[in-house]
């Protein structure tokens, strides 16, 4: 339709509604007063075309108006960060939030005290990730130097997808720093994938970790997709630095084998931190053990679930060592009473001492062993070309005994 047909149209339209019919309506009337000006064809054509324009400007108004709705509410950008928990937010060309989405278990924990992600609906972007980040920070999934961040950007717009994923990471930076956190930050922009797409609906993660789950994949075909939505973006990063050999056991595995290992799995007290290194040589998951009496440091092979280095039956352990070390004419010393100063913290008195940095350290073995009714870490590991060893007090972090010499 042209627009002198519109304009046709819609005069035809407002005449129809309000017919010149002057006439009539004073014939109705009981008593007519005054002088019955009639409505002259000017006037007739003039208000007509008022009425006209005022119609034409509603049109406009409407049609702008639900260009702007449209826009305001149409989807740009999808962003997700995963680090165990995924969570997904949909975004305007405002980098408004239109929907933020906990994909698994997790990331509704770590949305719980935000109306599970309702609560961010309308927030601008960098305010809603700086919420998500600071809330998995406070959960402890950002402490470890190995845990990692990942954050993913899916537009159309590759320009934009850029920019968002500049002003996401140096949000996030800027979050882990002012928290002391000690994580990594991942990026990645995406363009749109159906079938990675139905992948990450399938396993209820987000579309930027099924990115990455395909990347490990196509270092390893015989591994399977739904078994490795399950680890996290860490061990998902480290599984493809090494090359992908296999699938690993998993925290949640490697966790468990320390417990059994180390004869704690009845005592409630006894919590566990994990944090895998698959890209070291063996792979393994560092599992520290937290007891009324100490911290205690497992090796768990990432492949086999073997342990590779621990105090074995610890509870067996300590209470033999307090019963050795007591005086016959006192009451048995309780294991809570016996104070470790942990795996970690032997390492850092060795390295210290050593001068070593931990990222220069390689072959690193540390044990707790019973030696004379004393328990002792020796820690061992080979830096530039030497070896060093180490004999550490468990209980007072006094270094008891030290070599070095040239690593043949």
């Amino acid at each position: 339709m042209t627009n002198e047909q519109m304009e046709r149209h819609l005069a035809s339209a407002v005449e129809k509604t309000a017919p010149d019919d002057v006439n009539g309506v004073l014939s109705r009337c009981e008593e007519r007063k005054g002088t019955v000006i009639p409505m002259t064809t000017k006037k007739t054509t003039k208000r007509r075309w008022t009425s006209l324009i005022a119609a034409c400007l509603a049109v406009m108004l409407l049609c702008g108006g639900g260009v702007f709705y449209q826009q305001a509410h149409a989807v740009a950008s999808v962003v997700s960060l995963d680090v165990n928990p995924s969570i997904e937010l949909k975004v305007n060309r405002s980098e408004k939030v239109l929907v933020c989405t906990p994909l698994n278990e997790d990331a509704k924990a770590i949305l719980a005290d935000m109306g599970s992600g309702a609560d961010l609906k309308g927030a601008k972007l960098d305010v809603a990730v700086n919420a998500i980040v600071g809330s998995l920070v406070r959960n402890g999934y950002l402490d470890s130097i190995s845990s990692a961040i990942m954050i993913s950007v899916e537009d159309k717009d590759a320009a934009r997808a850029e920019k968002l994923q500049r002003e996401l990471t140096s949000a996030v930076d800027d979050v882990l720093q002012t928290s002391e956190a000690k994580a990594s930050v991942l990026t990645q922009t995406l363009t749109q994938d159906a079938a990675r797409e139905q992948q990450a609906r399938e396993n209820n993660i987000s579309t930027g970790k099924a990115a990455l789950v395909n990347r490990v994949l196509a270092l390893n075909a015989t591994l399977k997709f739904d078994a490795l939505a399950k680890l996290s973006v860490e061990e998902l990063k480290d599984l493809a630095e090494a090359g992908a050999p296999a699938m690993p056991i998993g925290m949640d595995v490697a966790r468990t084998a320390a417990e059994e290992y180390a004869g704690t799995t009845a005592v409630d007290s006894v919590t566990a931190e994990v944090d895998p290194e698959l890209d070291e040589s063996p792979a393994h998951y560092e599992v520290e053990l937290q007891t009324a009496w100490g911290e205690f440091e497992y090796l768990v092979d990432a492949y086999t679930g073997k342990v590779l280095s621990g105090q074995k039956d610890l509870l067996a352990a300590v209470s033999a060592s307090n019963e050795m070390a007591k005086p016959t004419d006192q009451k048995p010393v309780p294991p809570e009473a016996a104070q470790s100063i942990g795996y970690a913290k032997a390492k850092s008195i060795a390295l210290n001492h050593a001068g070593v940095s931990e990222s220069k350290a390689y072959d690193m073995d540390i044990e707790l062993d019973d030696e004379d009714g004393m328990l002792v870490y020796e820690v061992e590991f080979k830096s530039g070309g030497m070896e060093y060893s180490y004999e550490i007090n468990a209980a007072s972090g006094a270094i008891l005994k030290h070599e070095t010499e040239i690593d043949d």
